[in-house]
């Protein structure tokens, strides 16, 4: 399936990509779930990974951060000229892929401050930690607190400051208001707008469209495993006939 693209005259003499993904495919043991996906982001670009549920986005997502299951078969990945698609997981890591999934990963019987440094024990480190509380004044509050007994909002503020503390150059955010009351959400999209304006290079995977698309610059559209759509998050807010396609909104 061909994807839509919305041409840019100025593409010719753009720079080199900052991340560059070209034709993956991934499987869960027999099941083809990402079937040719290629795209380039630049740089500080906020991106919306849309799509249906079963579209193939989380898996796409795991594929990315190198991730054991789904298992990439063939393609390519690159982060600013370095290839990923041949590290584990803990190496894309280690390279500044940071992944922040669904279900959080806080890590029980810690501390607030015992996660966030668990995460700088591996070099290299990103924020100190009086930076990530300088930028996250509720976590120097509950420093002392066990992870897992935060809120929903104050857990998904942990796991990104948790990434934040690694060398972090691409973050992927899986769901990041999954299971959040409105009020929290509210919440996390500051957060997700406070990553914006530092300029930090991500792909948000989310099913509440309308939110990802107005926090986003890009937007890329998954259905059956491949990309549909690449182009502006504005254009997917104006076309009214591609949302009811294929996001069901």
């Amino acid at each position: 399936m061909n994807a839509m693209t919305m041409p840019n005259p100025a593409e010719a003499t753009e720079k080199a990509p900052f991340f560059s993904v070209r034709d993956i495919h991934a499987y869960y043991g027999e099941s083809y779930i990402v079937q040719g996906v290629s795209f380039d982001i630049q740089e500080g670009d906020i991106v919306a990974l849309l799509g249906r549920n079963g579209a193939g986005k989380t898996s796409t997502l795991r594929t990315l951060a190198r991730a054991l299951d789904p298992q990439l078969k063939s393609g390519e990945i690159w982060l600013n000229g370095e290839a990923v698609h041949k590290l584990r997981d803990f190496q894309a890591a280690g390279k500044g892929i940071q992944l922040v999934q669904e279900d959080r990963r806080i890590i029980p019987g810690l501390t607030v401050e015992e996660n966030l440094k668990l995460a700088q024990i591996a070099e290299p480190k990103g924020w100190s930690i009086e930076k990530i509380y300088d930028h996250f004044p509720r976590l120097a509050e509950r420093r002392r607190q066990d992870g897992v007994t935060l809120s929903g909002g104050e857990q998904q503020m942990l796991a990104v400051a948790r990434a934040l503390a690694r060398d972090l150059k691409l973050l992927l955010l899986d769901e990041p208001y999954e299971g959040l009351a409105p009020v929290i959400v509210q919440e996390i999209e500051r957060i997700v707008e406070q990553i914006k304006a530092l300029g930090i290079t991500t792909i948000i995977v989310e099913q509440n469209a309308v939110a990802a698309l107005e926090l986003a610059n890009r937007a890329l559209i998954l259905d059956m495993g491949q990309i549909v759509f690449d182009g502006s998050a504005q254009a997917v807010l104006d076309n009214a006939d591609l949302r009811n396609e294929y996001l069901a909104i």
